[in-house]
């Protein structure tokens, strides 16, 4: 059993209860890759499986979870709503490597330095980050450049022991996705042509970033390839610039 496998599992049921979800084509050669690292004692399976869906107001919602034994359980979860609506991202990047547990959960702005953008997501989940912020540490610095991308309530945490994550990541998680879902239901379409530009734009931005500075693209040259990889981040993980190529 994988260790964030509860938190992929309770996720793809809260989606099913409160979405109208349908499958998001997943493209061949990614729903599942397996391999094999380490030598005699030290060898261990490494299993990556793609999930993949959407809603009417979700343009994608997918999963990257690999399982590789006790030094290498990943899950990154990302929500990308549609463009037509000003929602943030939802994230959640939790991974355990040989030197303990990186956490970082957030919905992700798309309009960080607007004071109207925060009043309207960011200050209704800060009571939800401090009252997780008390159990789960700040996990100290993370690069300059990427500080627009997140939001004031982003949880980012080095948990030592793995029952933490088993249990206060857990419940952080499924309170970030519960909050999220919120925003999603109460979401409307943006009418105004200008603002819908800017959304757009901003969607770009945080793809275009996160496809450059993918954490995991090492993880996964190492073990399937460069040319897999890239396929892998640009053809589904961040697949937006790909996709607005085919509609034009």
């Amino acid at each position: 059993m994988s260790l964030y496998q509860p938190f992929l599992d309770y996720a793809i049921a809260l989606l099913q209860k409160r979405l109208n979800l349908e499958p998001y084509p997943i493209p061949e050669g990614f729903e599942r890759k397996e391999t094999t690292t380490g030598k005699g004692k030290r060898q261990e399976q490494v299993i990556t499986t793609s999930h993949a869906f959407k809603s009417p107001k979700l343009r994608q919602i997918r999963a990257a979870h690999v399982r590789g034994g006790n030094s290498l359980q990943v899950l990154n979860f990302v929500i990308f709503p549609e463009p037509i609506y000003d929602l943030p991202f939802f994230g959640a990047d939790l991974v355990t490597l040989p030197g303990g547990h990186l956490i970082a959960i957030d919905m992700q702005p798309l309009f960080r330095d607007e004071p109207g953008y925060q009043e309207k997501y960011t200050k209704p989940i800060l009571p939800i980050f401090q009252a997780h912020q008390e159990h789960l540490s700040w996990g100290g610095d993370f690069p300059e450049e990427a500080k627009p991308f997140f939001s004031p309530a982003f949880l980012w945490t080095r948990p030592q022991e793995t029952e933490v994550v088993e249990t206060r990541v857990f419940t952080a998680f499924c309170d970030y996705l519960q909050a999220y879902l919120g925003f999603v239901d109460r979401a409307e379409p943006i009418t105004d042509t200008q603002r819908q530009k800017e959304i757009l734009q901003a969607q770009m931005r945080y793809v275009g970033y996160r496809a450059e500075k993918d954490p995991a693209r090492g993880m996964f040259t190492r073990l399937y390839g460069q040319e897999w990889t890239e396929e892998y981040i640009h053809g589904f993980l961040f697949d937006l610039e790909r996709k607005l190529a085919t509609q034009s």
